[in-house]
């Protein structure tokens, strides 16, 4: 069983299987060994399905904005390594406030928040589906939202908020908006995992890393960290047991016996599924970049996040204990695609590719221009 908390969608990794009577001493039946598997199992295929659908979405996003001259906002090699020691901060943030103030307000305060997000992330992954669904009958109309600053004679105006929606989207608002409440008033394990789910997907898709160096570095440091933050000390499982919010994917292992009343759950942390899928979905586009159509890089780094993600669940079973899943996910992610590209001949272009090649040199442009400026002001 997999539990995380940290911040935001992004959330510190972490398996555990917490559901033992003999573990935790809750005094729940263990589970029986078809419950188990359905459970795990299940775990599995939700990791999957964020990772490969938010990897081709981070191609599909790339290329939006790169046709429509967006500036690009990708993590740097500084973000990355500066990460861990943010989330370590915030996860120890956490766990002094767990202590302090009463968990019940505190986790209703971060549900209203996650409600807030999860309509929004919903929004985003499910509207075009939803939109499809729509009947025919139901008039497509445009709106145009518009927000002014200045008076009316100001050429040309300058707009704070300039959006435009459908009355499909506002279908679509209303549903996830259903499925927000859902959660936030029942607390139930198939909204906690819509909600998650799309925390997922738009995690791989919109959070970049511009090249491999940056995305190595940023699974090295969250490697380090979660191994820390799980066998050095008790504040991973601390937080993650009274972190009450969609931030992670759940199972019932008692599914079978109890049917959608279960509640003895196998849980996996969305930062298990978001780390990894943020550097898979690098190498995704990759691929991409070598025009070869084999998408090579992306299959072979994915099986071997699936074998790091059975692995990490066989020896929580075995020793019934927590463990930090980036553990082993990070030397499976690393692995895979390196041992590929000395073998195809491919390392020099790998580490040579980038996202946004120019990223990185505009920035040293405005830093020099910059200085230019003051010097000239002094």
């Amino acid at each position: 069983m997999a539990d995380a908390g940290v911040e935001e969608p992004i959330v510190a990794p972490i398996v555990e299987n917490v559901t033992e009577a003999a573990v935790n001493g809750t005094g729940k039946p263990p589970s029986t060994p078809e419950g188990m598997a359905l459970a795990y199992g299940s775990l599995v295929v939700m990791a999957l399905i964020p990772i490969f659908c938010g990897a081709f979405r981070s191609v599909r996003h790339q290329q939006q904005q790169k046709a429509a001259g967006e500036k690009v906002d990708t993590m740097t090699s500084k973000d990355a390594a500066m990460f861990p020691l943010i989330a370590s901060c915030a996860l120890f943030g956490l766990y002094i406030v767990f202590t302090v103030f009463s968990k019940e307000y505190i986790n209703l305060l971060l549900s209203s928040y996650f409600f807030i997000l999860g309509i929004l992330a919903l929004s985003h992954v499910f509207g075009p589906v939803i939109s499809g669904l729509v009947p025919a009958s139901v008039p497509l109309e445009t709106y145009q939202l518009h927000l002014l600053r200045g008076t009316a004679s100001d050429r040309p105006p300058h707009y704070l908020v300039n959006y435009g929606f459908t009355s499909y989207d506002l279908v679509c608002l209303t549903i996830c908006a259903l499925i927000g409440l859902w959660y936030l008033i029942k607390k139930h394990w198939i909204a906690n995992n819509l909600l998650g789910l799309a925390f997922a997907i738009n995690g791989v898709e919109l959070l970049h890393v511009n090249n491999v160096q940056t995305g190595s570095l940023l699974l090295a440091g969250l490697f380090l960290y979660d191994i820390f933050w799980v066998f050095g000390t008790n504040v991973m499982v601390t937080v993650a047991k009274s972190f009450e919010a969609p931030i992670k994917l759940v199972f019932p292992q008692d599914l079978l016996e109890r049917g959608l009343e279960a509640d003895n759950f196998a849980m996996l942390g969305l930062g298990d599924i978001v780390i990894p899928g943020i550097f898979i979905a690098l190498l995704l586009r990759f691929d991409h970049s070598l025009n070869r159509g084999s998408n090579i890089y992306f299959k072979v780094t994915f099986a071997a996040y699936f074998l790091g993600l059975m692995m990490t669940i066989f020896v929580m079973h075995v020793f019934k204990h927590a463990q930090p899943a980036l553990l082993y996910l990070v030397p499976a992610c690393l692995s895979a695609p390196l041992v590929l590209a000395l073998i195809k001949g491919d390392i020099r272009a790998m580490l040579q590719y980038e996202d946004h090649p120019n990223s990185e040199e505009e920035k040293k442009e405005e830093g020099a221009d910059d200085k230019k400026a003051s010097k000239k002001d002094k």
